[in-house]
């Protein structure tokens, strides 16, 4: 008899209430992969847009959704000298490339899976490997931001922005973000020196006003629309804007010549490298975890609707999701 996991199943493209709660068979081990022992995964806008069906020609369903695992080893394939069954580990399962997180058991190329920091417990480790990824691949292999530069860090708030401030300091930079008033003071106790309210000033002349006129040397895009297309506006010369959002419409950056600005337009790929460069920062102390809610997996549906509304009614950082005890 084959054995078999709970999971949260997207059967269809929808709203948060399509999931089911369903017992799956357990995906075939690999001679170089891991079989993990999820504890806990979060949620990330990713997941919200392939639930919704923006990616439906990537995803055959029905499917096993989540970018996110921090667990424990359960079985390693036969070529495996790595790693061994009890180890704590923490990775993105592949995007588009199988089942993801949302189970009791996930299966992972050993490539592309770290060993957890000891200090961090499971939720707290869940909560980082796709935005610690995301934003280390950003500043530090796109834009190759440096001590004393400065960069401007939209939505700093939240899922991302919130590890992007910290790390964007642990570098060294100088960071301006974009944040409702209500959030400045968190911000500020991330590591931001200063913050501007978005829905009250013109974030272009706020980032002027705070740099003299000359504008940021790298600018970090987590929202996409006016963020972006006004961007170039905000750049310092040679200024770099690395955007982790679709363009839905035709962008105009014209002005982006005229300060021999560099676009990077990043859809992260995983690997250890990553995370182990997140973890050293991580056992430091320069990074630490943001969870805004934790919720059971039984409650994916609940999960999703706050992940949409959240920001609204004032969530910062990730949303948790316990997966077994």
């Amino acid at each position: 008899m084959s054995q078999t996991m709970t999971a949260a199943v997207l059967p269809r493209f929808g709203g948060p209430e399509v999931f089911e709660i369903r017992q799956v068979p357990v995906p075939p081990l690999g001679p170089r992969q891991l079989r993990v022992r999820v504890r806990a995964t979060a949620l990330n806008p990713l997941d919200g847009q392939i639930r919704r069906g923006d990616y439906a020609d990537l995803l055959p369903l029905p499917a096993i959704i989540g970018h996110d695992v921090s667990g424990v080893v359960e079985a390693v394939g036969a070529e495996i000298v790595e790693f061994t069954p009890g180890d704590e580990v923490w990775y993105t399962p592949k995007i588009f490339g199988g089942p993801g997180s949302y189970a009791e058991l996930q299966v992972a190329d050993a490539e592309i899976v770290a060993r957890k920091p000891a200090k961090l417990s499971h939720r707290e480790a869940a909560s980082l490997p796709l935005v610690g990824g995301t934003v280390w691949e950003a500043f530090v292999t796109r834009a190759q931001l440096q001590a004393g530069e400065t960069v401007l860090v939209h939505a700093g708030a939240g899922g991302v922005g919130s590890v992007a401030i910290q790390l964007a300091k642990a570098i060294g930079a100088r960071v301006l973000t974009t944040a409702r008033a209500r959030h400045h003071a968190f911000v500020a106790e991330l590591g931001a020196d200063a913050a501007i309210d978005h829905t009250q000033q013109d974030y272009v002349e706020a980032v002027m006003g705070l740099t003299d006129g000359r504008g940021v040397d790298v600018l970090l895009d987590t929202i996409g629309g006016d963020a972006l297309s006004r961007s170039p506006f905000a750049l310092a010369p040679f200024g770099r804007v690395v955007s982790i959002v679709d363009i839905a419409q035709p962008q105009n950056l014209l002005e982006a010549w005229g300060r021999n600005a560099t676009y990077h337009f990043l859809f992260t790929r995983q690997n250890r490298a990553k995370l182990d460069g997140l973890a050293a920062l991580v056992e430091r102390g320069l990074v630490k975890p943001v969870i805004g809610a934790t919720l059971p997996l039984e409650q994916i549906t609940q999960a999703h609707e706050l992940m949409e509304n959240g920001s609204a009614h004032g969530l910062r950082g990730k949303i948790v999701i316990d997966v077994t005890p």
